[in-house]
């Protein structure tokens, strides 16, 4: 066969395989969805899934399956999305604690997070909140002047070493010039136990994750970490106003497939997101949870990640947070 011959009997090859790829896809999907939520059921990661997943799988025609895998801050879930096959059937819900774990476990990490994910849709943002116990301080600068005054005395309890109610309480803390001791817990919700309990001076939050103890009246929020007053408490000033000093912090969700997962796949996962995320319902369920949904393209998302990862990266090294 001549050159030429091979070159053609090669192309014809490729071409073979570029449309049996493309007509694969073109049929996706044809069997259920696997979105992983690397946490425990019913903490904030999972309830933005829930929300999700009943117009995801109306979307898409196939069920889409949660499946918590939580452990070791969230990289357990996360290393098994980075691992499996790039075909579209396992894809990640990465909360914003993904991109604080990089720094905070190194090359023990298990996987490389700038290439080891593809971005599929910016998903939701969330700002967080200052709660204290009932009995406890009345305003944000009456909690300052308390942890101003006694530094040894209180403590502030978080989801986990390194998570982001841990950065965001080491900043706050920063921010005002003063200490408390941060307690860790496995999750949010044991944390916020012992805080309604009076254990602890104060927790950051989400008012998704806190708003059936501030509606029971066993927590009291203090502020809000945003730039301006949340719709849903109106009343509630921003850490600015109640201690006058710029502090805006969100948690937030990216949707993430593995690395090689073909182009046409994220493309239609990236519009059943958007499709998702505009729905009425969707919208006025997050809207009561102060869970803002987002609309983006595949490489806004990496963008956003990787910007986040940027962003935490000196500040977890800082705050001398270790793995657990």
């Amino acid at each position: 066969m001549t050159v030429l011959g091979r070159r053609q009997a090669l192309a014809a090859a490729l071409g073979v395989a570029v449309s049996s790829r493309a007509l694969a896809q073109s049929g996706y999907p044809d069997r259920p969805i696997r979105l992983m939520v690397p946490a425990g059921a019913g903490g904030p990661t999972d309830v933005v899934a829930r929300i999700l997943q009943p117009q995801l799988s109306a979307i898409l025609g196939q069920p889409v399956v949660i499946e918590n895998k939580a452990g070791a801050s969230g990289n357990i879930g996360t290393a098994a999305v980075a691992d499996s096959k790039p075909d579209g059937y396992t894809i990640l819900l990465a909360p914003s604690t993904n991109a604080l774990t990089p720094a905070l476990y190194g090359k023990a990490l298990g996987y490389d997070p700038l290439t080891a994910f593809t971005g599929i849709s910016y998903v939701a943002s969330v700002p967080l909140i200052v709660v204290v116990p009932m009995d406890g301080a009345k305003t944000l600068a009456d909690l300052i002047a308390a942890l101003r005054k006694e530094p040894e005395k209180y403590s502030y309890a978080s989801s986990g070493n390194g998570g982001m109610i841990h950065l965001a309480g080491y900043l706050l803390l920063e921010r005002a010039g003063v200490k408390a001791l941060h307690v860790p817990y496995r999750g949010s919700a044991p944390g916020m136990i012992d805080t309604i309990a009076g254990r602890h001076a104060f927790q950051i939050d989400t008012l998704g994750s806190s708003k059936g103890f501030i509606d029971g009246g066993k927590l009291r929020v203090l502020a809000v970490a945003a730039d301006k007053r949340l719709p849903q408490l109106p009343d509630v000033p921003t850490v600015g106003q109640a201690a006058g000093f710029k502090f805006s912090l969100n948690t937030w969700y990216v949707a993430q497939a593995p690395a090689a997962t073909p182009r046409p796949i994220v493309d239609k996962l990236n519009a059943a997101f958007n499709q998702a995320l505009s729905d009425p319902a969707v919208v006025k369920r997050m809207g009561e949870l102060a869970i803002e949904p987002m609309q983006s393209t595949p490489a806004s998302a990496k963008k956003y990640f990787d910007d986040q990862m940027a962003f935490w990266d000196p500040i977890v090294k800082a705050s001398g947070a270790k793995p657990e």
